[in-house]
């Protein structure tokens, strides 16, 4: 598995090792910035033409499909469940973190195929939740030893993109103190309530995603397309940063010109270059695209 390691995790290792003994501080500053060039977050795009039925509505027995074959992928292993092992431990309590937008929602099917696997796993099911606005005060968040993060793309009125990375906004006692300047530090959240090492598994539900919006609370139809996919990887930032590429091409492709999002989703980039939570340039990503193709856009 490629775990998300960020130079913050790299300069704690390297900071505790019999190494630094050996090598002077020049040398490594070095090998540091070596390894962090080298690093590529590993991250899965798979779509399937038939996740979703004629109304729009997901098709569970493909949508359980396609989180099988992405995260058995992810983490190279044979079978689904060989991968989740990797994941998850039979004594974990796990949060399954969803978002419950009423537009497009990340819908019951993807909740119950990670569900599926949790329990497979051998977590009872008293130790597993599955919540949104109510993570606070959900007594299996509040013990919570592992999370995974599920949530679908959508433009977004004051961070440009609803992502991973800001769907941990409602373990923030005040969401909207981190709405100012776009909310350009939302990777915060991640360090200050202890959920980026809790955090096994990243998932931007793309079945229907929604490229522009007006207003907040915006949705219409018309901005939204079958796009039929799932991204999925252990660093939220290369997840959200090859979601924004998609729904980027999209805006392109349907207006017809550049047409940026109204605010632009820095957050994306700054969890990067600010916050050092994961990896938004594409250049450090290897993306893994499996399934149908027509459409992709990446």
């Amino acid at each position: 598995m490629k775990k998300s390691l960020t130079r913050r995790d790299f300069l704690k290792i390297t900071a505790s090792a019999p190494l630094v003994g050996f090598f002077s501080a020049q040398q490594l500053k070095q090998s540091v910035d070596q390894a962090m060039t080298s690093y590529k977050a590993r991250v899965v795009l798979i779509r399937d033409a038939q996740a979703l039925d004629n109304q729009r509505k997901p098709r569970a027995e493909v949508i359980q499909r396609m989180m099988d074959e992405a995260v058995r992928t992810l983490l190279e292993e044979e079978e689904p469940l060989a991968a989740w092992k990797k994941l998850i431990k039979p004594n974990d309590i796990v949060g399954i973190k969803s978002n419950v937008w009423r537009y497009i929602p990340t819908t019951t099917e993807v909740e119950q195929a990670i569900w599926r696997r949790v329990r497979e796993v051998g977590v009872p099911a008293k130790n597993i939740a599955i919540d949104d606005r109510g993570v606070r005060r959900n007594p299996v968040f509040q013990k919570a030893t592992a999370l995974i993060n599920a949530r679908p793309a959508r433009t977004h009125h004051w961070s440009g993109l609803g992502t991973c990375i800001k769907n941990y906004i409602m373990f923030v006692p005040r969401p909207s103190a981190y709405h100012g300047d776009a909310c350009a530090d939302l990777a915060k959240i991640w360090f200050e309530y202890g959920l980026k090492d809790k955090t096994r598994l990243n998932i931007l539900v793309m079945l229907t995603p929604l490229f522009h919006g007006i207003g907040p609370h915006h949705y219409s139809e018309r901005y939204t397309w079958p796009y039929c996919g799932l991204i999925v990887g252990i660093d939220p930032v290369a997840v959200d940063a090859t979601g924004l590429r998609i729904i980027e091409a999209k805006r392109r492709e349907y207006f017809g010109r550049e047409r940026p999002l109204k605010p632009p989703a820095k957050h994306i980039f700054l969890a990067e270059t600010r916050h050092h939570l994961g990896v938004a340039d594409p250049a450090k990503i290897e993306l893994i695209t499996l399934g149908w193709a027509e459409g992709r856009l990446i």
